[in-house]
């Protein structure tokens, strides 16, 4: 059965009020409970630097900034690690609450957000509260619910080139085994025994000389058993 302020709204059911001019309230507010999906911390760092590569890979030469801008990247720093909620991912600070913590004015805070939406690095949805005053029903406006976005869903971002493989002898390219001739000889000059060795040169049969040394070997030990 829909409440008395749904009844006053127009809109049994509860599918989320339109609000009018009566009300000082944006027209698209909502007064059903936002479920906010958690977001782990190492996820949504990863999320700023990517909005940070995206901004630097996005300068072009003249201008302050790339694609993201400076303040925006400032709020979307502020929104990320000072508000988000990991657990919960609960984020629905105040433009005065970003503005003192991004220490910039709310007319930079919601110009920064705009730009934050165009790019689909954030979406949100507008709130409002039911309330009763002097008995008579009113509607309250409320924070906005934020959501930090996945990159894939940014336009115009494109993940950055993976680094390339390092050149052959070059640090990080893992230098070539010595052969099974040079690891048997080594292990017999720091004393190790023929049997030793012998398992040494057996460890690739493809390798036609080590197999025969191996044989040879065997043969040694049979005569002089160690």
């Amino acid at each position: 059965m829909p409440t008395l302020a749904d009844a006053l709204l127009g809109l049994p059911g509860g599918a989320g009020p339109r609000t009018y001019a009566a009300w000082p309230v944006w027209s698209d507010s909502t007064t059903q409970r936002i479920r906010f999906q958690p977001m782990p911390k190492k996820a949504a760092v990863r999320l700023w630097h990517e909005a940070r590569d995206f901004d630097r890979r996005t300068h072009r030469a003249g201008r302050h900034g790339g694609a993201v801008g400076h303040s925006a990247l400032q709020v979307l720093h502020t929104l990320i690690f000072d508000f988000l909620n990991h657990r919960t991912g609960q984020l629905d600070p105040s433009y005065a609450a970003i503005a003192h913590k991004a220490n910039v004015c709310e007319r930079t805070v919601a110009t920064a957000l705009k730009r934050l939406r165009e790019l689909g690095i954030l979406n949100w949805v507008r709130r409002c509260a039911k309330s009763w005053q002097d008995g008579r029903f009113t509607l309250e406006q409320d924070t906005n619910a934020y959501a930090v976005l996945p990159a894939t869903q940014w336009r115009g971002y494109r993940p950055a080139p993976a680094p390339p493989a390092p050149e052959p002898g070059t640090w990080g390219d893992p230098p070539p085994l010595p052969s099974l001739l040079a690891q048997a000889a080594a292990e017999r000059e720091a004393g190790a025994r023929l049997g030793r060795v012998v398992e040494i040169l057996e460890t690739d049969p493809g390798d036609v000389i080590a197999a025969a040394l191996a044989r040879l070997g065997r043969a040694v030990a049979g005569r002089n058993p160690q």
